[in-house]
């Protein structure tokens, strides 16, 4: 399910306040889910309206913030980790995303965003490092294509990476 199913395509969603909690309240309570294990929350970086509503509304057993090396991203890092630390959301770990990029011509390996800085980051904040996620085209493309690289590729090292990283997830919520 995603917020973009109830908005016009191009549409951006400007919603503050009193929106956001109403419109996470419809997705989380009248959305027929079925059965679940787990229910997994991707939200825009920052510490805005709707991390403190879903902190507020929801019981949540963990947080897994995920982010690029790059400088300007760990600011958000920081931030969102103290956030949630304030309203007693435990950390489950930092995802590193697009740590790297291996050619797949030649097999060389760039640091685009920069070289391990989330890792840093999760050292200096006392966070668990869940693992890391390469930038690879294959991943962009079975994602835009609608499957995924853990279904279209399942057994691909970009899958195994997001695979490790789930695992991780998975064992360190107390409950599951």
């Amino acid at each position: 399910m995603s917020m973009g199913f109830l908005i016009d395509d191009g549409a951006p969603i400007v919603w503050r306040g009193l929106m956001v909690m109403s419109a996470i309240q419809k997705l989380l309570y009248t959305v027929a889910w079925g059965k679940l294990d787990i229910l997994v929350i991707d939200m825009p970086p920052g510490t805005g309206d709707t991390q403190l509503s879903i902190s507020q509304l929801v019981p949540v057993s963990g947080a897994v913030i995920v982010s690029t090396p790059q400088d300007i991203a760990l600011m958000d890092v920081r931030r969102g980790t103290e956030m949630f630390r304030k309203v007693n959301v435990p950390i489950l770990g930092l995802v590193q995303n697009m740590n790297l990029y291996r050619c797949p011509e030649c097999d060389h390996i760039s640091y685009i965003f920069g070289h391990n800085g989330a890792r840093e980051v999760a050292n200096e904040m006392n966070v668990d490092t869940i693992g890391d996620i390469p930038l690879t085209l294959r991943i962009r493309e079975t994602s835009d294509n609608g499957a995924p690289i853990t279904v279209s590729h399942p057994n691909s090292k970009e899958a195994e990476a997001y695979f490790h990283v789930a695992k991780r997830i998975i064992n360190k919520i107390p409950s599951v």
